[in-house]
């Protein structure tokens, strides 16, 4: 199985703000809020196949100038939060970068189709006992 793409840090913007998850009363103080930008149509990682699939999948997470935006405040250190934007970037551009699998129709086995049609006959074998008896 291939490794996880891996996206330069310079194609990055990365700010930080004020960070309203874990921290007390350190939450004031520090900015440990990352906010992470990655611009799709610049990226020399991303070709246009690829990129089609990205914006079909996740269409909804990219702003109208072409940015991705991720932005993570789970842990009270910045570094730990830049690193979890980059990889969940990562991992998005990691579920789009092959192809999915055309399906392949088959049919069902002359098993099966026995197995659902005997369900069935019991399923109203049992409706009809519940009915009225005729004595």
């Amino acid at each position: 199985m291939p490794a996880e793409p891996r996206i330069p840090l310079s194609e990055f913007q990365l700010s930080f703000a004020r960070s309203s998850g874990p921290g007390g009363q350190n939450v004031n103080k520090v900015n440990s809020k990352c906010i992470l930008k990655w611009n799709l149509a610049e990226s020399s990682v991303v070709n246009a196949e690829v990129r089609a699939r990205f914006l079909a999948a996740y269409g909804n997470r990219v702003s109208q100038e072409g940015n991705l935006v991720i932005s993570s405040d789970t842990f009270r250190d910045q570094k730990q939060n830049r690193d979890a934007c980059v990889r969940r970037a990562e991992a998005l551009l990691a579920s789009v970068l092959h192809p999915p699998k055309k399906r392949r129709h088959t049919k069902p086995t002359k098993g099966s189709k026995a197995r659902r049609m005997d369900a069935k006959t019991k399923h109203g074998v049992k409706k009809i006992l519940r009915g009225k008896s005729w004595d």
